[in-house]
């Protein structure tokens, strides 16, 4: 399980870094730049919840012990 999940940490970053590439500055709510601003947020998301994900096992290895 630790390798899954840390295979999807690294999906995760690829995603935040591609998209904060496509990602216009000046305009950021127009065209292509809008997608990118919703799929960084998304892939902000997602690692936020792979992040929660990764504690609660750890404290259920903790209580388990």
């Amino acid at each position: 399980m630790k390798i899954f999940t840390n295979i999807l940490f690294l999906i995760t970053l690829i995603f935040i870094v591609a998209n904060l590439l496509k990602l216009d500055y000046i305009n950021p709510l127009k065209g292509d730049s809008m997608i990118a601003l919703i799929s960084l947020t998304a892939s902000l998301c997602a690692f936020l919840l792979l992040l929660i994900f990764r504690m609660s096992k750890k404290i259920e290895n903790k209580l388990k012990k």
